[in-house]
């Protein structure tokens, strides 16, 4: 089972630079896109084989996600109780497992949304803990924290800024104590230099003075099963690039 997982930071300004070449080469099972900005009407999305699920929200052209995927899970779900306007998640739920498709609220600079960032953590939690006691989980997405010093180029002047404070940090790991393995650091607990997002300011990308902030996480039952976690770290069209997870379910 192969899935993919990319915040392309405006999917038709994606398009324009070149997502149908990614998505056509990788041939995923399910992809899952951040950050669409759009509502599915305003584009004419061909994808054949694949079946599209979108979560829009409800300001034009902001947040947003959507999964396209092979096969039809038996049930969808969107957002959950008091977070259901800016669509950050999708979740579909398969015979076998859940994939779970977020984009986590920013914290914004000087931690301005910190607070609401702190309560949806724990919603978030709550709910895939919710399905994890079903059957097993995968999660993707933006989820907007880098979780160590490991996972971003400048971790000591980036100390408490957004995406990198100790609150945000706590609730991640807080979210991986109640189960759940991230994929990339299991398989890769030392890998360097591993980025997932560049600012467009600085020449970052070109210096890989990025933060590794997308990820697969997956019930910790499923760890065993994974055969690989992949940055696409050479595919361009958004300041993230694609992450993938490939896995026996």
């Amino acid at each position: 089972m192969k899935l993919i997982s990319w915040n392309v930071n405006g999917l038709r300004a994606a398009i324009s630079k070149g997502f149908d070449d990614f998505f056509d080469s990788v041939q995923a099972d399910a992809f899952c896109v951040q950050e669409i900005k759009m509502m599915r009407e305003q584009a004419d999305i061909d994808l054949p084989g694949y079946t599209q699920y979108w979560n829009s929200a409800q300001r034009k052209g902001y947040s947003g996600t959507a999964v396209f995927s092979k096969a039809e899970p038996v049930d969808v779900r969107c957002d959950f109780e008091g977070h259901n306007e800016e669509g950050r998640v999708i979740a579909l739920e398969y015979e076998q497992y859940f994939l779970v498709n977020v984009y986590s609220p920013n914290a914004k600079p000087e931690l301005a949304r910190i607070d609401y960032r702190m309560q949806w953590e724990d919603a978030f939690r709550a709910y895939v803990m919710e399905m994890d006691s079903k059957k097993p989980v995968v999660i993707c997405g933006d989820m907007n924290v880098a979780r160590t010093p490991i996972d971003l180029k400048n971790p000591k002047p980036n100390e408490g800024q957004a995406g990198y404070s100790q609150q945000e940090r706590g609730k991640m790991e807080q979210l991986l104590s109640a189960g759940f393995t991230d994929s990339f650091r299991y398989l890769y607990p030392d890998k360097e230099g591993a980025y997932t997002w560049w600012t467009y300011r600085f020449n970052a990308r070109a210096n890989n003075a990025g933060w590794r902030i997308d990820y697969f996480l997956v019930s910790d039952r499923l760890k065993d099963r994974i055969e690989d976690s992949v940055i696409y770290s050479d595919v361009h069209g958004s300041d993230h690039c694609p992450v993938g997870l490939t896995i026996k379910l």
